[in-house]
């Protein structure tokens, strides 16, 4: 069953076009990668997604809801969550803060400046980011102000923002970019956790340890068009996407 379909989606900038008539089914309770060269059109394809881009034609559709011209913040609520290429976090809060502010958004939707009013009495919410904290290994780091996390940490932490609004669908744009192989292989172990949960998971990665480490299928992006799908067994020895990926080169 699909969780996220997407039906001719096309997307030009100017004389550019950045997505050419893509077509993609998400199945539920599945970790689904998109691979493809710098400039394929991955990050716009997530950006129709969420609600910052607007796709010129074409459909997405979100467990039988269009996410096509609603707010970003509608989507959020309905169950899409998403990780950035570069952390998105409230760098002079606390990490528990930073937690706290998405669970409010979830319960009483769009952010609104006194959503701090009574904070004190907001157990509830505070226990649950201090769950999700200690799920994403950050609990003893709960007080910290979260500018001087490091790249490792500060991606746990908006997985825990993430997380704590319990989504249907998680994207990932490059999560373990800029990190230390330790560091990538702690976040691997977490995403393989996130997961067994039943959480669906779209992931784009460049870096193809972590690729083949969680994707169950794979989409491979090049200039904007879908060249291949399949198991990841079957996309590691395709010959169109050694050629359009690396040149030529074996994954």
């Amino acid at each position: 069953m699909s969780l996220l379909s997407v039906e001719n989606v096309n997307k030009s900038f100017g004389g550019l076009k950045a997505l050419d008539n893509v077509n993609l089914e998400i199945a539920a309770g599945t970790v689904h990668a998109i691979i493809g060269p710098n400039g394929a059109g991955k990050s716009t394809l997530l950006n129709c997604f969420v609600g910052r881009l607007e796709p010129d034609t074409g459909s997405v559709m979100f467990d039988g809801q269009s996410l096509l011209r609603i707010d970003p913040h509608e989507i959020n609520q309905a169950g899409v969550s998403r990780v950035f290429q570069t952390p998105e976090i409230f760098g002079d809060l606390t990490l528990l803060e930073n937690v706290m502010i998405p669970a409010f958004a979830k319960r009483d939707g769009a952010f609104t400046m006194n959503v701090w009013r009574g904070v004190a009495l907001e157990s509830d919410v505070r226990a649950k980011a201090m769950d999700m904290l200690a799920d994403v290994g950050l609990s003893t780091k709960a007080q910290d102000i979260a500018g001087q996390l490091s790249r490792g940490d500060k991606r746990r932490l908006e997985l825990a923002m993430c997380l704590v609004q319990e989504p249907k669908l998680l994207l990932l744009d490059e999560p373990t970019a800029g990190m230390a192989r330790a560091d990538t292989n702690n976040t691997i172990d977490l995403m393989k956790r996130i997961a067994a949960r039943g959480v669906t998971m779209v992931v784009i990665e460049h870096d193809m340890h972590v690729v083949f480490s969680l994707a169950e299928k794979i989409s491979v992006l090049a200039q904007g068009t879908v060249i291949a799908e399949g198991l990841p067994q079957d996309i590691k020895g395709d010959p169109r996407v050694q050629e359009a990926y690396l040149g030529g080169a074996h994954l």
